[in-house]
């Protein structure tokens, strides 16, 4: 027999349940949508922290963008691979112009063949945008590249909030993230693939920002892009991560940290042991942005963070 009430009460008890949900659907209507009654909580995680190494092609932006690259796609997999790593994150500004389902497929054999996971992917977008036809165009291409993402085996891809349109307030570019992550939330949670919200300024610069948005949605499909290097204001950087920690479904790890306005190297051990702290469990994925040259700089930061995530 079924416990839900609305199947099993008699058919006055049942018929009055129906005419209350409804008018609770109503009354939540006439009040607005853009605050569930449920939100975002911290990710309950099982066993102790367990944290796999990937690489960000960011970290290559250089040898893959250009008129003329010196580095694709495919050959940025096969990098991966001769680093030892357990995944590759395959930034979206580097794919072709015209992606094709055969070349979606020749970069799942590729790093499958390689004993590569594809830890991720990433976007730009921007869901501040007041309803017209460029917000559109940026909804449409998230829900492409979650197609994308779920036909190479991408489970999460790292999204923006968005910039906050000058003669707007920050509420309002809020609300209007808010609006473009949850329309987002729902084809992704249909293809099974997650959208994780990076602190990357504006109105996402401070931990209580982009908390305050992930707090104000319910989905089991959404998480935070743990930046590391980008809280540069809102006080102790450090401090900012440890907040947004027990969130993550995504942590990408910069080299340098901005603090007191000054680049200044990143204690790799301090941002770990905060992951550790939050029993992260899930992939460290190194986005180098520094001025060195990337070929020398990347193996040996990926050789201290392979260091530090399993001891």
């Amino acid at each position: 027999m079924s416990s839900r009430p609305e199947l099993s009460a008699p058919a006055g008890t049942r018929r009055a349940f129906l005419q209350t949900v409804a008018a609770g659907a109503a009354l939540s209507a006439c009040v607005g949508t853009s605050r569930p009654a449920a939100a975002l909580e911290p990710i309950t995680r099982n066993g102790h922290s367990h944290m796999k190494l990937s690489l960000a092609a960011y970290s290559f932006r250089d040898q893959l963008g250009g008129d003329k690259p010196k580095l694709t796609m495919l050959e940025f997999i096969d990098k991966c691979a001769g680093y030892n790593l357990d995944g590759c994150e395959l930034t979206s500004y580097w794919f072709p112009k015209e992606i094709t389902p055969q070349y979606l497929n020749d970069i799942k054999q590729r790093a499958f063949r390689l004993g590569l996971d594809i830890s991720g992917t990433a976007i730009r977008n921007d869901f501040c945008l007041a309803a017209g036809a460029e917000r559109d165009q940026w909804l449409t291409h998230t829900r492409k590249w979650i197609d994308y993402a779920a036909a190479f085996g991408a489970p999460v891809i790292r999204v923006f909030a968005g910039v906050k349109p000058k003669d707007d307030t920050e509420a309002v570019a809020v609300d209007r993230c808010v609006e473009g992550l949850q329309e987002s939330l729902k084809y992704a949670a249909e293809k099974g693939v997650f959208l994780a919200l990076e602190n990357h300024g504006g109105i996402t610069a401070t931990a209580d920002q982009l908390l305050a948005i992930v707090k104000r949605l319910d989905s089991p499909w959404l998480g935070i892009n743990l930046d590391s290097g980008n809280f540069s204001s809102g006080g102790d950087p450090y401090e900012q991560l440890a907040r947004i920690a027990p969130y993550a479904v995504n942590a990408q790890i910069k080299t340098e940290m901005k603090i007191d306005g000054k680049n200044q190297p990143a204690d790799l051990g301090r941002i770990v042991k905060i992951l550790k702290d939050a029993h992260y469990r899930g992939y460290v994925v190194l986005e180098y942005e520094a001025a060195e040259d990337a070929e020398v700089a990347v193996p040996r930061a990926l050789k201290e963070l392979r260091g530090l995530i399993s001891g």
